[in-house]
């Protein structure tokens, strides 16, 4: 073995050090959060923000890919979307895309510019 190998999995005497396996563990857990569970955590928040901002008027895109526009809130919590001339229909306001409706709205406002 090489020195490093013997420095970390070693104590004195040659025998394995438990306290290494302690540590390794509480690294991996401190990696699994930061680059899984905190990210995840902060998009779920975000999308709450969003969903709670759109107001009527607006043009969105559901998670399933619908579009259409806001017509009315309701006190439930749930939205009615214009999808057609005379066709509305009732939706959570959690089924609002963030990603596809912000990257629609970019890609209005940059033919409106052009």
């Amino acid at each position: 073995m090489n020195s490093i190998d013997t420095l970390l999995m070693m104590g004195e005497g040659g025998k394995p050090n438990p306290m290494m396996n302690l540590v390794f563990m509480v690294g991996m857990i401190a990696v699994m959060y930061f680059f899984m569970i905190r990210p995840q955590m902060k998009r779920a928040k975000e999308q709450k923000e969003f969903s709670n901002q759109n107001n009527i008027g607006d043009t969105i895109i559901t998670t399933a890919g619908i579009y259409g526009k806001i017509v009315k809130a309701n006190d439930d919590g749930t939205i009615s979307v214009e999808v057609d001339r005379n066709t509305v229909i009732k939706m959570d306001r959690s089924a609002i895309s963030m990603e596809l409706t912000s990257a629609f709205r970019k890609k209005a406002t940059a033919e409106i510019k052009a």
